[in-house]
């Protein structure tokens, strides 16, 4: 038998088919290959339609199937991971009423942030861990104020995964963790967040039911069937965002587990056991995939908007034609660690929220006209992010959050060595780059959802570790460099 799993992404729908008993990926796809649109009908909007989502999803669903030759009678649950804070407006006959407003959308800063004063600082992080911000509760009430004829015809809202099981099932429910991501959950209470509702004068029963995050949550319609080339009632055995599936799917559970991903921003996924925030909301604390109020998993993020992005600048504006990250890599190791000096600040994508929403840009620092050549650049560059990491953490253990181990996917920029054993060397914990995907570890989580697994535990076992970076004994030059570079950093947002 086989279980299959969706990473619904704002720039394509990966999906993957996993053999159940060897935990054997036979085979994955993503679709569209280029990226999805993104509307900007004004400066700070992002839309999308969700419709697009589900037509290609349905035709990565196919170009699977081709693919690997799997039957649809083979394949036992289905599981979703999604692009979290998004909103989708359905009306009672289940019709979009208008573009969902994604995750990258800032119109309902402003908002948010009232909301924040109005009904206290205090009361929102002990009640939410988190402020209103620009979260889907937010930009609901953006809807309301601004779009009155829209928001009179709401049946339901709806996350992003919320939208595609309803397509698959039928059925339009969320999760304990969808609803605490869109800021509808309050975790003193340990029930809907109606102070917040009622701020925003948004109607309970526009809502969705709550169902578990594993568990069968519907089974696939006949006319889902139709489209999607599967077959009628495959369950639905599992949902979450994007961040807390990315961290289930290299196997972070537990508290002293961390996430973290290098693409072109940066995430470091925390899990804790007990309510932990930061007074100058730096972070974000939502509901893991395995949290129950009995026994808390709480997932602490914090986003970095300039890693990834930034190294690929330098690529396109150093590297000489041809060249790739390897080549890159091979040039930044002949250099030894501190780069001489040079120093690299890689804040040049926008606000950063872990800089208290400053933006100090991207700076290049020491620069020697004698000494520096292209390789310190490289491995400069490959520091500064490395260095943007570990202050990150360092945010994250002032919550009072303990690290053992930090475990990260193969495909960003933990692949380098000389950015790894940086993060390794300074943050004191081992850094494991284990073989997985998200739409990967969605499908084994909708196994365990449909009872194909005794434990969650059992279903992520066969995620192997590719690489494993130790901390190294002979730190001092790192920790003089990082030092270095924070009074930099410290010298641009006080």
């Amino acid at each position: 038998m086989y279980v299959l799993g969706y990473d619904i992404g704002s720039s394509s729908i990966k999906a993957a088919l996993v053999e159940a008993q060897s935990g054997r990926v036979a085979g994955s796809t993503q679709y569209p290959a280029s990226e999805m649109e993104i509307r900007a009908p004004r400066p700070g909007f992002a839309e999308q339609d969700p419709d697009i989502w589900w037509q290609n999803l349905c035709r990565a669903t196919r170009q699977l199937l081709d693919q690997t030759g799997v039957k649809p009678d083979d394949i036992a649950g289905i599981g979703i991971a999604y692009q979290m804070h998004g909103l989708v407006l359905a009306d009672k006959a289940g019709n979009v009423l208008r573009p969902a407003i994604i995750w990258c959308d800032s119109r309902a800063v402003e908002i948010g942030q009232k909301a924040f004063r109005d009904l206290g600082k205090d009361f929102c992080l002990t009640h939410y861990l988190n402020s209103p911000g620009n979260f889907t509760a937010s930009k609901l009430r953006w809807v309301r104020e601004k779009e009155p004829d829209i928001f009179a015809q709401i049946h339901k809202i709806m996350l992003p995964g919320d939208f595609i099981v309803f397509k698959l099932t039928g059925e339009i429910q969320t999760t304990l963790s969808g609803l605490s991501e869109g800021i509808f959950w309050d975790f003193k209470q340990n029930d809907l967040a109606r102070d917040l509702l009622a701020h925003y004068e948004i109607p309970e029963h526009l809502l969705p039911d709550r169902v578990k995050t594993f568990g069968i949550q519907g089974t696939l319609t006949r006319h889902a069937a139709a489209e999607t080339g599967l077959r009628p009632g495959i369950p639905v055995a599992y949902r979450a965002g994007d961040q807390p599936n990315n961290a289930l799917s290299l196997g972070v559970l537990d508290p002293g587990q961390v996430a973290a991903t290098g693409g072109t921003s940066g995430v470091v996924y925390g899990v804790a056991d007990r309510p932990m925030t930061d007074p100058q909301s730096r972070i974000n604390v939502f509901a893991h995939v395995n949290h129950r109020p009995e026994a808390p998993r709480l997932g602490l993020l914090l986003c970095i908007n300039g890693a990834g992005i930034q190294y690929a600048w330098l690529k396109n504006q150093m590297a000489p034609a041809g060249s790739s990250y390897a080549d890159m890599e091979q040039m930044a190791q002949s250099v030894a660690p501190g780069a001489d000096g040079l120093r690299v600040l890689p804040f040049g994508n926008g606000a950063e929220r872990m800089l208290g929403g400053q933006n100090p840009g991207a700076r290049f620092l020491n620069v020697q006209f004698n000494r520096h050549k292209r390789a310190h650049f490289y491995r400069a560059a490959l520091e500064g992010i490395a260095f943007s990491f570990v202050y990150g953490f360092r945010i994250l253990e002032a919550t009072g959050m303990t690290t053992q181990s930090i475990k990260t996917g193969n495909d960003n920029l933990f692949r380098s060595p000389v950015f790894a054993s940086t993060v390794a060397g300074l943050t004191g914990c081992s850094v494991e780059v284990i073989q997985t995907t998200g739409a990967v570890g969605a499908a084994k989580a909708a196994g365990f959802g449909a009872g194909l697994y005794g434990t969650l535990e059992e279903a992520l076992h066969t995620a192997e570790i590719e690489t494993r970076y130790t901390p190294h004994g002979n730190s001092k030059g790192l920790r003089e460099a990082y030092e270095d570079w924070l009074g930099h950093l410290n010298q641009l947002i006080r």
